[in-house]
């Protein structure tokens, strides 16, 4: 049986790649626009998950970042279950923006919404819109960031009848200024410590909304844990901020930290550093991704190059620090594994295990 790849469900990063590049490279130009103030832009932010400015005794953070193609899969089961699904979402939403904000060491402040409907009608369902609100309340207040407003346009023939885009961006601050992670300190040696995914979260959903369709029962399909394939996708996305918080206010020294989103475990190679990050150990793979491969089907390389495979964020210490940042997470709820190490050697992703490699030219996100 044919193999299916993420380029098949419209997602084709050798286009998209280039284009963010090229935006990076013609930002840089407009950096000189911060001179009124005392403020001016930390150049090597430029292609990390959050960009940074500097201020005088702190760093800001800014980061923009959107659900994707998730809600589909909420909407479609509603229909299909009766219930509803959009707290998660609005979970998702939340959490996709925050896990961004958090790499560079920030600490969320002020969060602000966009949320773009097909139709003025998505906003007459009065339980969807409460479930979608308070959920986003919930995940806000988890993350500890305060809900600043936002925006809510009607883009009727841009957005699907029916649908609504899901986005936001978040405002964060870097202090003390030695909190700053850019990858500076990452070195060979370090350890590379994953923390748990309860799901796909919210990065290759296009692919797995494409599986769904060769499926005779669809999202109504049950998988071997017994819960329907659907119900596997919309399990919500962990923040992870209040661990990474708590990993600083226990004065643990982070080398680097990479939120596992689009291009998968290629994801951990993100800083410009040109280590060898070699994975010795795979945390549990949920159940729905062993689903997604085999009815795909989708081979593995393909997977941990699409999908987080139980993965949803990856920190980089010394060797000396891995057994505190295990048990600080514990406190916290999420399960950390000491899956590898950093080595000297040309760029890439070694996944020992499984014998898989992503060299450096899979990976082209940063000018």
């Amino acid at each position: 049986m044919k193999k299916v790849t993420y380029r098949e469900s419209g997602v084709v990063y050798q286009l998209i790649d280039p284009f963010k590049i090229m935006a990076q490279v013609e930002g840089r130009k407009t950096a000189k626009n911060l001179k009124f103030s005392r403020m001016r832009e930390v150049g090597s932010s430029r292609g990390e998950s959050a960009y940074v400015i500097e201020y005088t005794d702190c760093y800001f953070a800014l980061v923009e970042e959107c659900l994707g193609t998730k809600s589909l899969v909420a909407d479609e089961m509603g229909k299909l279950s009766g219930r509803g699904y959009y707290g998660q979402i609005a979970q998702d939403t939340v959490a996709y923006i925050i896990n961004d904000l958090i790499t560079v060491g920030a600490q969320p402040a002020s969060l602000v919404a966009y949320w773009a409907a097909g139709s003025s009608r998505w906003f007459g369902d009065k339980k969807r819109t409460a479930d979608f609100i308070k959920g986003w309340v919930r995940a806000c207040n988890q993350a500890r960031v305060s809900w600043g407003g936002g925006e809510t346009p009607v883009l009727n023939g841009i957005v699907k009848e029916g649908a609504i885009d899901l986005a936001g961006a978040c405002f964060g601050i870097i202090k003390p200024k030695k909190r700053l992670v850019l990858g500076k300190k990452l070195q060979a040696d370090d350890a590379i410590i994953l923390l748990e995914s309860k799901g796909i979260q919210s990065n290759g959903v296009s692919l797995a909304r494409k599986i769904s369709k060769k499926l005779p029962d669809g999202y109504l399909t049950k998988m071997s844990d017994g819960n329907y394939y659907g119900e596997g996708l919309l399990v919500p996305t962990i923040i992870y901020s209040s661990l990474i918080q708590a990993l600083f206010a226990s004065g643990i020294d982070i080398h680097y930290l990479a939120n596992i989103t689009g291009h998968g475990w290629r994801k951990i190679m993100r800083s410009e550093k040109h280590f060898t990050y070699r994975i010795n150990s795979l945390p549990p793979v949920p159940e729905v991704f062993n689903f997604i491969m085999a009815n795909g089907p989708v081979d593995k390389k393909e997977a941990y190059g699409s999908f987080n495979m139980g993965a949803g964020f990856a920190v980089f210490v010394a060797s000396k620090d891995v057994k505190r940042v295990i048990a600080i997470a514990a406190k916290n709820d999420i399960k950390a594994y000491f899956a590898g190490s950093v080595e000297k050697g040309k760029k890439q992703v070694v996944i020992a295990p499984l014998n898989i490699i992503y060299d450096s030219r899979s990976l082209q996100v940063k000018a």
